[in-house]
């Protein structure tokens, strides 16, 4: 081997001699390998193997004998030595782990080989000791290759034997690399409608496929399997079709798409032809297609048959039409700027013989906004500025400091795609083209001399010495076919130094990574990206987070009634993060259960004539959930049952000589079950059987007596294993006066059998053991626990080098660790107290490719960006330990339930039944699952028994079940203010996570109830920076619902019902919102009327005061009303007037309430302005006083100011604290206040 020198500076070319299997560095004798010189700005090290060659692993040293290695690199691969590509592992990581010493071997299996003939190896880091040093060995094999160049012009046809070819298995394999981003690859029709088309499309491979289905064959609603991204870098990109029947599988590089094709048969029919590059007719009837291919092809197979190699041997089945077969280099280089803060290229402009200037270039990225280009006019202060701004192209003539004259064109020119613009003076106008768009001119005052053109950003010194300043953020992308004045620029000369100057730049390669390729947004999210990272946009997914991960509706009515829910319509998701998504059921919460409902689509009784067995009539339910969702709800629900009504006359059930079945039902599998009520599966009987009060005991069913009176065999199906009813069959009623009656009734389940299922660990060596998580992308978990130890690990699982692991690491400390190849990264979140008190405590853990976070109780959630070019997959490969680890070390010593991962709850009793160490369930009063307190009182466990902590609960008594009630005179007023122990505490940039936190909202949860006999009254107002709500009862005595999100919009207003509710019995309202900015539920039936005339109505009705009994008041968990009763001494209750303790909600409970019952949605799209605003100190009014008008004018006063602070505030938090401590007086406030 031998070593040339490119240019001047240090960068080094190495050939190959050999073509072995292994390629060694030629080290000079005594060098002991290489290394830069220290003035090389860029240094890089380059290998030539002479032909292209399959590359699948490569090996570093340092230099020998001294301190010299390079610990991080990338790795650079090209066909010609010019234009360069970044070679990315498998999660898209470019950097490679070098050495820690300079003797060492570090090999690099690579996880899909390169085919090329240059490596470019280019130092990241290396030893701060000593110097970029570096020996390497490349591993691979010589490759074949078959290519064929088209023009744009030309193609390749495949010409069959016969007059057509049909195939119901079809192969078919090429690797191309192309020069634009349009071009047909591929393409076949047949007369019966059949055709296949792969086609490059804006830099994506589309392919059609139909088979046998002529409607589509002459439509525009073509339907294409698109994959791929940024497919026109003009470097190599294989594809793979393969078809069996309907069933395709799609790849292009090593990404694959399974689907089924269109069309009614499961053979492609192609006549005469396949053309391959274009099509020759581009009039030929039936196409649609745009522009033949233009770039190169090589090792092209079709079924087997290599086709470039029978058009190069000129075999008679081949016509190549103007194909030649050599690939031409283009002599396109790139250039990638970097930063968006530092990076620029300046360039001296040269004088042009036509006076003026001109300037020509290409980009393409992902940001949208950017400097593209700056110059200073000859005019001072005069200068040009071309930025994209908002996505758009921009020029801006600036005249003075205070006066500009702009031009817009182009749109969305930050979608990944070369765009070509120009800018050009002529006379007194300044011209710029975009692309194909029409041009846009600005007028100047005189004729213009361009200085120093900076493109992609402006020096760091100062704008006054270079006339360039950052209008907003530097260009972060790739230009390439620079051009002033006519003479193209020499990038290489700008490198080595020799013309003009540059700062953060990567020459000869494009460097653009398409961060949405795979789609890292889950459950429908749409990825949008920047240079840098991706966002996931989940409105109307029913899902929020970094990546639409997270449910924002509960797994079950039995969560919605921990939450102080009461009876209503709710959306549930049964599997949470997985991935089923939400449905609409009615939870019915009674005294001891909570009913989850799911209707069907026929509840009215049906009657039935006419039907034999051979004949039967069949009726198919379909439920308001999907199956998918109706086994995960009966699977997670401790009980379900289904009852079924039928009714007959001279209709038998069974038949009376044999009993085989004359009608049945059929269960969720699809099974025939011939049961009817109560009685286990198999045994073909009703309910009377069982009951012993069949009409006729000679028969197990009433219908099977035959009888020409009605006769009943109503049952209840409770073998939930069998439910729901998908289809009921009925075949008796053809007889004279026969028929049925029938009706199903709803699926019934209760019981949550995730919420209690919980193992008590008694040694520190024990613990369970489950599956290996399969959480590579993305993992949730979360547990209750209790404990009395001081640490403890509650779960662990390992992989090689990957981990995940939650602990309790210190009395009062929850830790959350993992690695998936950046380094461990540890969250930890600290509690003001112990967490080690045999009290249930949450812990909910999540991680993700865009960040991870851990939230203990309702302590502020801590937050960790993952890095933007970091590994993406979590790899474990050890069993998953719950209770301890694997080394039996730092076990858990107490209880952990509801245990679930990714919305799949761990069956932690199961396990526990044979586990020593380990019990099922968790001893305590608390731990059973029927509820001891409610109205969200929490259970406190106590050597004898338990009491019932009713702090944030709005009523009271042992069973915070007591109503707390208070009756109000026009003089009397309570103040109280309370305060939040903690601020948010986040790590996070704003721009990153700015999407994801403007579409996260805290839940809003408020109930109270009234009585009075007067109005008009203001009830309630609750005022933020962002949100408000007021209850108003009107002149008429109808309350009026002031609900306002927006701080730049008017309140919308919704009237419950319109009489009047001024009847002296008493009233309940609850609000409910969701913890999403797109969705608010207030459960009560309303119309929308106008808000126009907010302020002053309700001043009028505020000045009026309140005379009546508010009762049971609670905001999210704090109970104001209930407060200021108990805590008259404390300096936070401020109390006006006579103010006397009713019994009015106990008394209203003993006769008959009014709930305003029902359920409706108010949806706003808003995603920038509704962020809940967050921390600080939150006040609480309570008045019903004359000076009410004064309480008004403060509350218009704070709407008003939060429009100016929400900016701020939503910078500052992110997340809304559910519960507010009321002893805490070093906290910082904030401006919310409610009055009552």
């Amino acid at each position: 081997m031998f070593m040339t020198k490119e240019d001047t500076r240090s960068d080094t070319a190495l050939t190959s001699e050999t073509m072995t299997g292994v390629f060694f560095l030629w080290i000079p004798k005594g060098a002991g390998g290489w290394s830069p010189q220290a003035t090389d700005r860029q240094p890089w090290i380059q290998l030539d193997l002479r032909n292209r060659m399959e590359v699948t692993a490569i090996a570093t040293q340092g230099r020998y004998g001294s301190s010299d290695w390079v610990s991080g690199y990338l790795l650079l691969f090209s066909d010609t030595g010019r234009a360069w590509k970044q070679y990315r592992q498998e999660d898209g990581v470019g950097r490679f782990a070098g050495n820690v010493n300079a003797d060492g071997v570090v090999l690099q299996k690579l996880s899909h080989s390169i085919r090329s003939r240059f490596l470019r190896f280019v130092p990241l880091d290396w030893n701060p000791s000593g110097w970029v040093g570096l020996r390497v060995e490349v591993y691979g094999c010589a490759y074949k290759s078959y290519v064929a160049d088209f023009d744009g012009r030309s193609s390749l046809l495949y010409r069959f034997n016969q007059k057509s070819m049909s195939t119901v298995k079809d192969v078919i394999s090429l690797r191309f690399k192309s020069r634009q981003a349009e071009g047909v690859l591929l393409h076949g029709e047949g007369q019966r409608g059949d055709y296949i088309t792969l086609e490059l499309h804006r830099g994506r491979l589309a392919l059609y496929l139909n088979l046998d289905d002529t409607r589509l064959r002459f439509s525009s609603g073509r339907v294409a399997v698109t994959l791929g991204s940024l497919l026109d870098d003009q470097h190599w990109h294989s594809v793979l079709i393969e078809r069996f029947n309907k069933q395709v599988n799609f790849t292009v590089d090593s990404h694959t798409e399974h689907f089924r094709t269109k069309g009614e048969g499961d053979s492609l029919e192609v006549d005469y032809e396949l053309s391959f590059g274009g099509i020759p007719l581009p009039g030929k009837p039936g196409t649609f297609l745009r522009k033949n291919f233009h770039g190169c092809i090589e090792n092209l197979y079709y079924n087997g048959i290599n086709v470039i190699d029978l058009a190069k041997r000129r075999k008679p089945q081949i016509y190549s039409g103007n194909v030649t077969f050599s690939c031409s280099e283009p002599q396109l280089v790139s250039t990638t700027f970097l930063s968006s803060s530092s990076s620029f290229l300046s360039l001296r402009a040269m004088a042009s013989s036509l006076g003026g200037f001109a300037v020509r270039f290409q980009f393409r990225t992902w940001n949208p906004d950017g400097l593209l280009l700056s110059t200073r006019l000859a005019l001072e202060p005069q200068r040009l500025e071309l930025q994209i701004s908002n996505s758009r192209l921009r020029l801006t003539h600036h005249t003075s400091a205070q006066q500009k004259e702009e031009v817009s064109t182009g749109h969305k020119v930050n979608d990944g795609l070369w765009h070509s613009v120009s800018l050009s003076s002529r006379g007194l106008q300044v011209t710029m083209t975009l692309d194909n768009e029409p041009p846009s001119t600005i007028d100047l005052e005189d004729h213009m001399e361009a200085g120093d053109l900076y493109f992609g950003g402006c020096p760091s010194s100062s704008p006054a010495d270079t006339g360039c300043e950052n209008p907003t953020l530097a260009f972060q992308g790739c230009m390439r076919l620079i051009s002033v004045n006519s003479q193209p620029v020499d990038l290489n000369l700008v490198r080595q130094g020799r013309l003009g100057n540059y700062r953060e730049l990567q020459f000869n390669t494009c460097g653009i990574h398409d961060r949405c390729l795979p789609n890292f947004c889950e459950h429908g999210g749409q990825c949008s990206q920047s240079w840098s990272t991706f966002y996931c946009d989940c409105s109307g997914t029913g899902y929020n987070g970094a990546t639409c991960h997270n449910s924002i509706y509960e797994v079950s009515c039995e969560a919605y009634r921990l939450a102080g829910s009461s009876s209503g319509y709710f959306s549930i998701d049964p599997d949470g993060s997985g991935p089923l998504g939400p449905t609409k059921v009615y939870c019915n919460m009674t005294e001891d259960k909570v009913w989850t409902v799911v209707t069907h689509n026929s509840t009215d009784p049906i009657r039935v004539q006419g039907s034999t067995l051979q004949k039967p009539y069949i009726m198919k339910f379909n439920y308001s959930a999907s199956p998918e969702q109706l086994i995960a709800l009966v699977a997670g629900s401790e009980q379900c049952q289904q009852e079924i009504v039928y009714s007959c006359r001279k209709s038998r059930l069974f038949n009376t000589w044999d009993g085989s079945p004359l009608s049945w039902w059929v269960d969720q599998a699809g099974e025939r079950r011939t049961y009817w009520g109560g009685f286990l599966p198999g045994v073909q009987q009703c309910s009377c059987s069982l009951e012993e009060n069949c009409i006729d005991m000679n028969y197990f069913c009433n219908c099977d007596a035959d009888t020409d009176s009605w006769a009943n065999d109503t049952g209840v199906l409770s073998y939930k294993e069998h439910l729901p009813v998908s289809e009921i069959v009925i075949g008796d009623t053809n007889r004279t006066f026969s028929e049925a009656l029938y009706r199903i009734g709803p699926l019934r389940c209760y019981g949550d059998k995730s919420t209690w299922n919980a193992a008590s660990f008694y040694q520190e060596s024990s613990y369970l053991h489950f599956p290996t998580l399969q959480t590579e992308l993305s993992a949730d978990l979360s547990f209750y626990f209790k404990t009395s130890a001081p640490s403890g690990v509650f779960l662990e699982n390992l992989g090689l080098k990957d981990f995940i692991r939650v602990e309790l690491s210190s009395p009062s400390v929850v830790t959350f660790s993992f690695d998936v190849g950046n380094g461990p990264v540890i969250l930890a979140v600290k509690s003001h107290v112990p967490l080690n008190d045999r009290q249930w405590h949450y812990v909910r853990a999540e991680r993700s490719v865009k960040e991870a976070s851990l939230q203990v109780d309702q302590l502020p959630l801590r937050f960790l960006e993952a890095p933007s070019d970091g590994h993406l997959r979590l790899r474990l490969n050890s069993q998953l330990f719950v209770g301890g680890t694997a080394a039996r070390q730092r076990g858990f010593l107490g209880c952990i339930r509801t245990l679930t991962i990714n919305g799949v709850t761990v069956n932690l009793e199961e396990r526990a039944k044979m586990t020593p160490g380990v019990s099922p369930g968790c001893p305590g009063h608390c731990s059973s699952s029927s509820s001891l307190c409610h109205n969200r009182g929490r259970c406190v466990e106590k050597n004898s028994g338990y009491v019932c902590d009713c702090s944030q609960s709005a009523y009271s008594g042992p069973s915070c079940k007591e109503e707390v009630s208070v009756s109000f005179d026009r003089e009397s007023s309570v103040t109280y203010t309370f305060q939040e122990p903690f601020s948010v505490m986040q790590n996070r940039s704003s721009q990153a996570s700015s999407v994801y936190r403007e579409s996260s909202r805290a839940r809003e949860n408020m109930a109270f109830s009234f009585m009075t006999t007067q109005s008009p009254a203001m009830l309630l107002t609750v005022s933020t920076f962002m949100l408000g709500f007021q209850f108003t009862l009107w002149f008429t005595g109808s309350l009026q619902i002031w609900y306002h999100l927006h701080v730049d919009r008017r309140p919308d207003v919704f009237s419950p019902r319109p009489t009047s509710l001024v009847d002296g019995r008493l009233h309940r309202i609850r609000i409910h919102q969701l913890p999403s900015w797109e969705t608010v539920i207030i459960l009560c039936s309303f119309w929308i009327t106008g808000g126009e005339n907010f302020d002053e109505e309700v001043m009028q009705a505020g000045s009026k005061g309140f005379i009546g009994c508010l009762s049971s008041v609670q905001f999210n968990h704090v109970a104001p009303l209930k407060a200021a009763l108990l805590n008259r001494g404390s300096s936070l209750v401020s109390v006006r007037g006579h103010l006397e303790e009713s019994n009015c909600g106990l008394l209203a409970d003993s006769t008959t309430s009014h709930p305003l019952s029902g359920k409706c949605e108010s949806h706003d799209n808003d995603t920038r302005h509704d962020s809940a605003v967050i921390g600080g100190v939150v006040t609480v009014v309570v008045c019903f006083t004359l000076c009410a008008v004064a309480v008004m004018t403060r509350f218009l006063y704070r709407h008003r100011q939060g429009r100016t602070d929400a900016s701020v505030s939503e910078k500052e938090h992110r997340h809304n604290l559910e519960t507010l401590h009321l002893n805490n007086s070093s906290s910082l406030r904030d401006n919310r206040e409610y009055y009552i």
